[in-house]
């Protein structure tokens, strides 16, 4: 393998952390909001809002239920808008972001809604607001599934933005499918899958570590 070659590898590499870095940056600062709003708007919930409830729920369902090579696609006149391009490592932000963050939506609700409903009523009965509950009982309790779930979130958007660079989004995708699939060489093709290999697991370990310490306290 050339210079040339590892030196557009490694540009790849640091192209896909940034992708997927802001890209998950923005689903937890969008996605824990979106959750909390679901578990707690539900009937019986602390903000119950069965209506809305419904109609947000209905929005992230449509979200999750679009492939997101066919969101990539079809959120081209909204990407442009917001970035100015549809090629490049921006471009690909948008899509994965909007794409992310109602999948780590969902996550994050099912870690909500398995909190003992007993801690809640305790926090009622003793006079907390109902945004001290969310801040102090629903997050905190919650955290390890939080964590748990944007590491299989983040695993996910990794897949996802080499996927995007199939159509030119950049990063490890753009050079797997521009020098080692359209060249056919397979040393690229193997050198991407092994830095794609060793991504996934330094993420997963690291956010199974996260939790466990979590648990442990």
């Amino acid at each position: 393998m050339s210079p040339q070659m590892i030196d557009r590898l490694w540009q790849a590499f640091y192209d896909t952390l940034f992708m997927v870095g802001v890209s998950a940056v923005i689903a937890v600062l969008a996605g824990i909001p979106l959750a909390v709003f679901l578990v707690t708007s539900r009937p019986g919930g602390i903000f119950a809002a069965p209506g809305v409830n419904r109609i947000v729920g209905l929005i992230v369902n449509c979200f999750r239920a679009v492939p997101f090579i066919v969101l990539l696609v079809a959120l081209i006149p909204f990407t442009r808008l917001i970035v100015g391009t549809t090629i490049g490592v921006w471009a690909a932000i948008v899509p994965l972001a909007v794409s992310a963050t109602p999948f780590f939506a969902r996550i994050v609700e099912v870690s909500l809604r398995e909190i003992d409903p007993g801690l809640i009523e305790a926090a009622q009965s003793i006079g907390c607001r109902r945004h001290h509950i969310i801040r102090y009982v629903y997050l905190p309790e919650a955290l390890p599934g939080i964590i748990g779930g944007l590491t299989i979130t983040v695993v996910t958007m990794i897949g996802a933005s080499a996927m995007a660079g199939a159509v030119g989004a950049g990063g490890l995708g753009d050079v797997a499918i521009r020098y080692g699939y359209q060249r056919f060489d397979t040393t690229v093709m193997m050198a991407v899958i092994v830095i794609l290999v060793a991504l996934v697991s330094v993420v997963q370990f690291t956010g199974d570590y996260a939790v466990r310490r979590l648990k442990a306290r």
